[in-house]
């Protein structure tokens, strides 16, 4: 009996890793590992004679495993479609179906199912026989027992029973929150305003997405025929329509196909061809990734129908519904599962390399039929898993010569929120010329997948997938680095790089530092369930209402008053989420927009006065995050400014708070219910400048402003707008009281420190009576036009006295 040598030791080690690959579906790993186990099979069979023939024969068996998988990669797509198989799929379908809805006690959706098996069948008697008789039987049964019939004994489905679909009570309505997990902190109810908005957004590219409402068996997925969408075929990219052939179903791919094979994705399978979604595919990469490591449905749940574990089923009617987050809420999307082939049989979008699961050619679909076609001109990954997961986004430059950025503290909290499942992250090459691409290996302007975060003997790592499946990293702790791979490294990280550098799949191994050098910015997705409550506010601002620039006032942007607990601590995260209806947007956005945090809650005038607590950066992503920290020692009451870097259109736009305590969020509305405008100049003598010059300042204007009202307790705003180049203010003096026995809260008081061109005054508790206003310049003879506009609780009148 000869003992085992090297050569079949290895041959086991080789062919054990061959058949993983070979179950996760990644087929060039695979076909290598097979090919060096057969190899050191027939090595191993020359040293032992007694074990030859058995060692030979599982040499040629793993080589045609391999030559098998290698001719299945460039194998052109054959029909597999077989009508009375696929009849059949779509028979028990509907059976599984109604059974579905029944065992949920779904009575009137269940009745509507069973008829349409039973009509199902009676167009097609074929199906009549054998199993298939038994449950058209059982369907009729059924039917009729829900509907309170009680059925004949000779009673069969040779007539179809013809009942409408009846939708489902007590559907959930529209709901404030990301997630049923969190607490929504104010009523949920929409206001009338609220609904014109995401009606109004609800059409993007032309197509209408309706909020999601009716889950799981309310939507229709069985027709008389293979579903079809209504809107067409998506529009192909030039690089598609150059090697376009026809449009194809799963079913004429496989023999069996499914939408996901296995418990959860893999991400090695993950594909992107030529259409210009890497930031996509990477968000499809690390949401595959997060599902298998966390066992929690992420992106498959997203896929209708689902099976009563909520897997994704495939349909052989060929309709799919997809839930993905668009314009502040959850948005149903329908779409048929026709995919474009070229002519050599290959899909021509991105797919899975396990030939027989769709779950990424049809959310890809999805996506795609939302931004106008294939023809996609790319987003960001912020954007992408915000649509696909809710989470919320987070985008962070890599900035080293910037004195804010941290370093370190970011690489932290990359690696201990990633082993957590609190965060899926991807990140960014920026501009690079073509050596630079070539010597790196990295491509410009291009997103990876970040799959790990690891710290192993004091050196920063990160596992990064390119979407491509091919073309990697060539520097520090690629495949090619024979310096750092140490043993004990390899050891620790399960790495081979001998065996790495035989096929591209794609992932790779690199050094912080080259990160900090090669790339530009992280996109960072935060789980929803790191928060207990959250509540948003849809709205639109429409072009003109205020100044175009935010450069003098904020006093016309919408404004909202954040209330948290006394002695609260904990964080507040205020994402701001500008409504995209246009693929324009993505390939030329000009709306820049962000958000301001100001003490105080109350309405907040001047950019800079007081300064903001937390100043915002406009940005022309749809999407800007802004963080409150509260300690117990923190303000209790925040305002939240929304601010553009210029208004040249009507924008609709989501407000959304998430916190770890209790809140409140409210639009600071505007009391005043009356508004008066007047006009004058200074000029000449009326040019009197400011109360420092007692000899002419009493030739100013002077505005007169009387207050009709029974009420002492009127609210008052004076807004004086003048030249820019001027130093401009006005007194308000109480004259006259209505009600002689009450005390004014004031004889005189200014709009305070002289500013540029505008200058404004908010007022409480004024009682009923005559003011004067007093307009002017800092210095005297500075001659030009102002407008002065008056807002009040109470009706008044408004007149120049000189």
């Amino acid at each position: 009996m000869c003992a085992p040598s090297q050569y079949l030791e290895d041959a086991v080690s080789y062919a054990t890793r061959a058949v993983e690959f070979d179950r996760d579906g990644q087929i060039d790993p695979a076909i290598y590992f097979y090919t060096v186990s057969s190899k050191l099979l027939r090595k191993a069979a020359g040293e032992c004679p007694e074990k030859q023939d058995a060692l030979l024969a599982k040499s040629e068996e793993y080589k045609a495993r391999a030559t098998a998988l290698e001719e299945s990669k460039n194998k052109p797509a054959i029909d597999y479609k077989d009508e009375s198989k696929q009849k059949q799929k779509r028979y028990k379908f509907l059976m599984q179906q109604a059974l579905d809805a029944d065992a949920a006690g779904l009575k009137d959706t269940a009745v509507s199912l069973y008829t349409d098996a039973i009509e199902f069948v009676t167009q097609n008697p074929e199906l009549m026989q054998g199993e298939l008789r038994e449950l058209a039987i059982n369907a009729l049964e059924r039917a009729e027992t829900l509907k309170g019939i009680k059925p004949k004994a000779d009673d069969s489905p040779t007539q179809p029973i013809r009942q409408p679909l009846i939708p489902i009570k007590n559907v959930p309505s529209l709901h404030r929150g990301t997630s049923f997990n969190l607490k929504v902190t104010g009523s949920d109810t929409y206001s009338e305003e609220e609904k014109r908005v995401l009606f109004h957004t609800s059409k993007i590219n032309n197509n209408e997405f309706v909020p999601f409402m009716n889950i799981d068996l309310s939507e229709k997925f069985q027709f008389a025929i293979p579903f079809s969408d209504r809107d067409g075929h998506l529009a192909l990219s030039p690089k598609q329509r150059r090697d376009f052939h026809k449009w194809v179903r799963p079913d004429e791919i496989c023999r069996e196909p499914s939408i996901l094979h296995g418990d959860h994705p893999n991400y090695f399978t993950i594909k992107q061809t030529i259409v210009s979604d890497c930031s996509f595919v990477a968000s499809l990469a690390v949401s595959a990734s997060y599902e298998k490591r966390f066992g929690k449905k992420l992106v498959t749940a997203i896929i209708y129908p689902r099976s009563k574990d909520k897997k994704p089923l495939y349909n052989p009617f060929g309709k799919y519904m997809i839930k993905l987050h668009l314009n502040g809420v959850t948005r149903k999307i329908i779409i048929d599962d026709y995919l474009p082939m070229s002519r050599y049989g290959q899909l021509l979008c991105s797919y899975s390399s396990n030939k027989n699961e769709f779950w990424v050619s049809l959310l890809e679909k999805a996506y795609m039929k939302v931004m106008g076609g294939y023809d996609f001109p790319g987003s960001n990954s912020n954007i992408d898993l915000h649509a696909l997961t809710g989470w919320i986004p987070e985008r962070v430059a890599v900035r080293t010569t910037d004195k804010d950025f941290n370093k370190n503290a970011l690489f932290n909290t990359l690696e201990t929120r990633m082993a957590k499942g609190d965060v899926l992250v991807s990140v960014a090459t920026g501009e690079m010329s073509d050596s630079e691409a070539e010597r790196t290996g990295l491509v410009a302007t291009h997103a990876y997948a970040v799959m790990d975060v690891r710290t192993v003997n004091g050196v920063q790592l990160l596992q990064l997938k390119n979407p491509w499946s091919h073309l990697r990293w060539k520097g520090n702790y690629s495949e090619l680095d024979i310096r750092h791979w140490t043993p004990e490294l390899q050891r620790l990280l399960n790495y081979d790089p001998n065996s790495a550098a035989q096929f591209d799949n794609g992932v790779f191994w690199i050094d912080y530092e080259s990160i900090c050098a090669f790339f530009d910015v992280f996109y960072m997705n935060w789980n929803t369930e790191l928060f207990k409550f959250t509540y948003c506010i849809h709205e639109s601002w429409k072009a003109g209402s205020g100044p175009t620039k935010d450069l003098y006032t904020f006093g016309s942007n919408p404004q909202y008053s954040l209330d948290v607990g006394p002695d609260t601590s904990g964080a507040v995260w205020v994402l701001l989420t500008r409504h995209i209806m246009d693929i324009a947007d993505f390939r030329e956005n000009r709306e820049y927009i962000t958000v301001l945090v100001y003490k105080g809650g109350k309405r907040v005038y001047y950019p800079h006065d007081p300064p903001p607590y937390i100043d915002g950066v406009r940005i022309n992503s749809p999407h800007y995050l802004c963080k409150i920290i509260l300690a117990p020692g923190s303000a209790r009451k925040y305002t939240l400014v929304v601010s553009q870097y210029e208004k040249t259109a009507t924008i609709y736009y989501t407000l959304r708070a998430y916190a770890t305590c209790p809140f409140s969020l409210t639009k600071i509305g505007d009391p005043y219910r009356y508004t008066k405008e007047i006009s004058g100049e200074w000029k000449g003598v009326t040019a009197g400048g400011c109360g420092n010059n007692p000899q002419t300042y009493k030739n100013n204007p002077k505005i007169r402003l009387d207050i009709e009202s029974s009420r002492n307790d009127n609210s008052l705003f004076v807004e004086l707008k003048g030249p820019k180049q001027y130093q401009i203010g006005f007194d308000v003096t109480i004259t006259t009281l209505a009600d002689e026995s009450i005390t004014a809260p004031f004889k005189t008081t200014s709009s305070g420190a002289f500013r540029s061109g505008y200058v404004i005054l908010d007022l409480e508790n004024i009682p009923a009576g005559v003011l004067h206003i007093i307009p002017s310049t800092f210095l005297p003879n500075q001659e030009g036009p102002f407008i002065m506009t008056v807002k009040c609780s109470a009706q008044f009148q408004l007149c120049r006295e000189r």
